[in-house]
Order: C-alpha cells, then sequence, then structure tokens
C-alpha cells in the first residue's frame, strides 16, 4: 500500500526542486474540500503539470473521474510516473497535448484552469461549453504571487509585465462576463470561482 501522505510529500519536493508551479497547501486544500461539499465527480483539468492537483482532486472521493491535460513532455510523463503511484490511472486520464488542439465532446461538473495564464480567456471561452449546466469554473493564480495588485510599471520584466496584463484582463473579462457569476478568493495565490447565471 502506498503511503499517500509520503508520495505526496515527494511530488511537492519534486515541484520545488524543479521549478514546477503546482498549488499551494491552503489552495488545493479549498479546491478539494469544494469538491467534497459539491459533490463533484467530473473533472476537467487544463494543465496537469506533475499531477499533483489532479491526484489531490480523485484522493477525494472514489467515484471522481478527472481527465487533464498537459502539452510539456517532461511533465506529463512525470505525471504519469505520479498517477501510477497512487493506482489512479483508472479515474485519472492524462492526455498529452496543447490544450487547444483537444476536443472534448464530455460534460464536466468542474472545469479547473491552471495552465499557461496569458491564454486563460481562450481556455475559459474553449472549454466552457463542456461544462454542465450546474457545473462550476475554477482559476487558479489570479494573484499571480501578488503581482497582480501592483501596476505594470513597477514590473520590471517585460515578458512578466505582458503576463500581468493578460490576468488583469482575464479578471477584468470575468466581472464583466454576463453568463458567468465570479467570485474572487484572496486563498492560495488567488482562485476565481465561476458559476453559470
Amino acid at each position: 500500500m502506498v503511503d499517500n501522505n509520503a508520495a505526496l510529500e515527494e511530488i511537492r519536493e519534486y515541484a520545488e526542486e524543479n521549478n514546477v508551479p503546482i498549488m499551494t497547501e491552503d489552495g488545493i486544500k479549498f479546491l478539494t474540500n469544494y469538491i467534497r461539499k459539491h459533490n463533484i465527480k467530473k473533472i476537467l483539468e487544463i494543465g496537469a503539470a506533475i499531477g499533483y492537483s489532479a491526484i489531490m482532486m480523485a484522493l477525494v472521493d472514489n467515484e471522481i473521474e478527472i481527465t487533464t491535460i498537459e502539452r510539456d513532455e517532461k511533465r506529463y510523463l512525470e505525471a504519469v510516473k505520479n498517477i501510477k503511484k497512487f493506482k489512479l490511472e483508472n479515474r485519472i486520464n492524462l492526455i498529452y497535448k496543447d490544450a487547444f488542439d483537444v476536443k472534448l465532446d464530455d460534460t464536466y461538473d468542474l472545469l479547473f484552469i491552471d495552465a499557461a495564464k496569458a491564454q486563460n480567456i481562450k481556455f475559459f471561452e474553449m472549454f466552457s461549453k463542456n461544462l454542465n449546466p450546474k457545473g462550476t469554473i475554477i482559476t487558479d493564480n489570479m494573484n499571480f504571487h501578488g503581482l497582480v495588485d501592483k501596476e505594470l510599471d513597477e514590473i520590471k520584466s517585460r515578458n512578466l509585465r505582458a503576463l500581468i496584463r493578460k490576468l488583469k484582463d482575464y479578471a477584468v473579462f470575468l466581472k464583466e462576463n454576463k453568463n458567468y457569476e465570479t467570485e474572487f478568493l484572496d486563498i492560495g495565490d488567488g482562485i476565481a470561482i465561476s458559476i453559470p447565471r
């Protein structure tokens, strides 16, 4: 029997050593509690990274099924290994592709967006059609290490400035979206919860 806590700690250590962004502890706790509380069973995750959040979500309940997409080969292979370690390969369907090349017919209770931040609006628009009418869209990293609250001219790096501008645009897109009611929470690295109106 795999010791889940030890195995999860290994994943967290790998993420830290290899600069793989995974959810913060309070972020993942919020997410898993939300899944439990709302009896969510089918999840689509954009951005698997090394499989940490998918594993954490799958461990909430034996009936949960997750489809998760990752385009980075090294991270994808690490995710395959981690998912196998937890014997979750029958409940976590890992797709090695760019999310924009993935066409899905299924519908999901939860769409979890945690991939290339600059593409959040496109991910939202593309995959919200796979959401059940009573489903939820959760986006992580809305604060991006506190940088979203800063003025753009305070940010030295041009690439980072462009990314933060896209995140600010995404927040505006969510606030002004007539089809969804969005709540912004200062949990972890900032979480947005969007529910169809």
